[in-house]
């Protein structure tokens, strides 16, 4: 582990040690808290239980479908609005202001039309996280250096090999940065719309939990979630690590 991963391990350590503490000294009321070792006593027992293993499949399924449609359409979208500069030009405020708009707006428009199905979340993770995609990959692309261009040439490289050998692992950077922002988009855009009228999921069970007092249940599978988000994005920081260093880009 490198240093800067021991220093984030020490302050994850400290932080949760606090929480313990302020719980366990009557700093927190335990009715709106409970204590870190509490959570995961709790996690473990429902995990074991089989409880919510349907809704771990539900929710982690929307999420991993939503994020994926969001990078492939993301990308594909993101190639060819970068070739037509002038749809790009009016497309551009629209990005810049995407954002800006709650997409959950539309959430009752998909249940009528779609029906109280996994569709209207998926169409809720897709929406929230394609936009993130497409401006990373149009920002990749308008910093690929022209020079590789006059390469393709000079070695008689055809458009696609060019665009393959060349191009693409010059916006690599910024690709999988698009990449990380959709999954963290539709993890959370998912479970949100879970919580708000979802039949199901983990989003619903907090939900519950939430609305019956059951501290207990609600703080379990707030930490499972938390846990399968760090594991997550720890996984997709390591992969970029790896990827800059086999690209010779040191990366802090």
């Amino acid at each position: 582990m490198t240093r800067a991963g021991w220093i984030r391990l020490v302050v994850v350590v400290a932080a949760i040690a606090a929480l313990e503490a302020a719980c366990r000294f009557g700093l927190i009321n335990l009715k709106v808290v409970i204590p870190p070792s509490e959570m995961a006593t709790s996690l473990a027992s429902l995990l074991m239980s089989g409880e919510i293993n349907s809704d771990i499949v539900r929710t982690l399924g929307i999420v991993t479908f939503a994020a994926v449609l969001s990078i492939v359409f993301g990308f594909a979208l993101g190639l060819v609005i970068h070739a037509l500069p002038r749809v790009r030009e009016a497309l551009d405020p629209y990005f810049a202001t995407y954002y800006a708009v709650p997409v959950f707006i539309f959430y009752p428009v998909m249940i009528a039309i779609l029906g109280l199905s996994a569709w209207p979340i998926i169409f809720i993770g897709f929406a929230t996280a394609v936009v993130a995609m497409i401006i990373a990959t149009l920002n990749g692309l308008d910093r690929v250096p022209r020079v590789l261009t006059k390469v393709g040439r000079v070695h008689r490289m055809g458009t696609v090999a060019t665009a393959l050998k060349l191009k693409l692992p010059a916006a690599a950077p910024y690709l999988f940065t698009g990449i990380k922002l959709s999954v963290s988009y539709a993890f959370v855009s998912v479970i949100a719309a879970e919580f708000i009228l979802s039949p199901a999921g983990l989003g619903r069970e907090i939900a519950d939990a939430y609305n019956d007092f059951n501290n207990r249940r609600m703080y379990a599978l707030m930490l499972f979630l938390l846990v399968v988000a760090t594991v997550v994005n720890s996984a997709l920081h390591a992969w970029d690590i790896r990827w800059a260093k086999r690209r010779g880009i040191a990366t802090s």
